[in-house]
């Protein structure tokens, strides 16, 4: 209730914000509102984050098949790889790429999140019992029914958490999406950092904190629901 009155309702927000930073003449961001704002930063990560799980989900099973398990040394070494270089220095890459605006940021994101969806979708697959697999193959499926009923119902929660890491990952950094010109909560953020406002810098910080958090919730309540299914 919170996180919607403050996001919605721009009296309940400068209020609370005249409160906290009674020395500021500008308190409330104006140029846009924060529910356009949040709106922005929630489609650059939902965008990034689904293109990451549909193409970390296929090459995470690819090369846990017996086709693809020789490129799965490599897959993995590139992987750990990846996750040593931060954020920033991956959107600073896309930029060249991409051009300013929304494009670079969903493919910084977009790349960023790959890694840890691959890594996880590897790990569950291959941490189920052969026993489980070779016990689905006597019952007289396909390979494919083998992946779609066995092998991705128990190794869901595994790659679940993958996608939870990078989705969380990816709400900070959609923030440094701004200096991109992506739109955003970072807006709000940067016009504070080049205003020196207070305010403005707690309003960005607050709200990507707080969708960071009930997203962080959501996929709780689903990896329960997984966990259950188990």
């Amino acid at each position: 209730m919170f996180f919607l009155s403050f996001i919605l309702i721009p009296d309940f927000a400068e209020a609370l914000l005249n409160v906290l930073f009674p020395s500021e003449i500008d308190r409330l961001y104006s140029r846009a509102p924060l529910s356009e704002l949040l709106l922005e930063h929630f489609l650059v990560v939902l965008i990034s984050e689904s293109l990451a799980v549909v193409l970390g989900c296929t090459l995470g099973i690819f090369v846990t098949r017996r086709g693809g398990k020789d490129y799965l040394p490599m897959v993995q070494s590139l992987a750990s790889m990846a996750q040593t270089f931060p954020p920033t220095a991956v959107l600073a890459l896309a930029i060249p790429l991409a051009g300013f605006g929304f494009k670079p940021v969903v493919l910084a994101l977009f790349v960023y999140s790959c890694f840890p969806i691959i890594s996880n979708t590897v790990s569950g697959l291959n941490s189920l019992s052969r026993d489980l697999v070779d016990a689905s193959r006597g019952l007289g499926m396909t390979e494919w029914q083998i992946l779609l009923k066995t092998e991705l119902p128990l190794a869901a929660p595994v790659i679940v958490a993958g996608v939870r890491t990078s989705t969380i990952i990816n709400i900070g950094t959609a923030t440094i999406g701004a200096v991109a010109g992506a739109g955003g909560l970072g807006t709000v953020l940067m016009a504070g950092l080049i205003h020196d406002n207070g305010a403005y810098i707690f309003t960005g910080a607050l709200c990507a904190a707080l969708l960071a958090f009930f997203t962080d919730k959501a996929f709780a309540l689903l990896d329960s629901r997984f966990r259950r299914l188990d």
